[in-house]
């Protein structure tokens, strides 16, 4: 009889590595660490100035103090409407009602640690800086919307920078404004781990006339994109 030839079986390929994730796995318990840096700061500079402070200090009734309108209230309040209605519009959902807790939930926090530590400027308490931390939390959610791209990074932290130097001026010691950068870009990293969690979990699909599978929401955060129906 004839031998056959047996066919050589086909060795799965192995499925490119998720930089992503690997990338997530080493920086998930940023969070904690960020918040840690926070807090053992307020407790190492007191309830008084340093000398890094005084140092920004002594470019009060300068021209320099202009860069605090980088963190003007109405300024990141526009901001923030933009974000919440390009949201919206996109039907993203989830990063629509992250974008109004994250401020929230940074301002409730902020007033919690401000009594916490008792640090004053002038007559008003001052450690974290509560404009600091709304901003890095608007600016930083401003770059989840838009993806991580380039452009969007670099406005987030230009922005942020200004701002923390005009606040470290005008209203408030430096390392105010460096714990509020902590606390602000924890919950910003909170809020981009909801996001990348939600985009791994399965849809629910829906096939149209055409056979192209359609998710049903893109709650997810980015633009679903089609795929084939087998």
């Amino acid at each position: 009889m004839p031998k056959t030839k047996r066919a050589k079986a086909k060795r799965p390929k192995r499925p490119a590595p998720d930089v992503f994730r690997e990338w997530y796995r080493l920086v998930r318990g940023w969070p904690l660490v960020l918040v840690a840096a926070m807090l053992v700061l307020g407790l190492s500079v007191g309830r008084y100035s340093t000398p890094l402070d005084e140092w920004f200090r002594r470019f009060q009734d300068t021209p320099m103090e202009v860069l605090v309108l980088y963190t003007n209230w109405l300024l990141l309040a526009h901001v923030l409407a933009v974000a919440i209605l390009v949201a919206l519009f996109r039907r993203q959902w989830r990063l629509a009602r992250l974008l109004v807790i994250a401020p929230l939930v940074g301002w409730v926090l902020v007033q919690v640690l401000k009594h916490l530590f008792e640090r004053q400027v002038v007559n008003y308490l001052a450690y974290p800086s509560g404009h600091l931390t709304a901003a890095v939390i608007i600016w930083g959610m401003v770059v989840i919307l838009a993806d991580f791209q380039a452009w969007a990074v670099f406005i987030a932290l230009t922005f942020s920078y200004l701002g923390m130097t005009g606040q470290a001026i005008a209203n408030h010691y430096f390392t105010d404004t460096v714990g509020g950068v902590l606390l602000g870009t924890a919950i910003v990293w909170v809020c981009a781990r909801s996001i990348r969690l939600d985009r791994c979990q399965p849809r629910e699909l829906s096939v149209s006339h055409e056979g192209l599978a359609l998710p049903h929401d893109s709650d997810a955060g980015s633009s679903p994109a089609l795929r084939t129906v087998r």
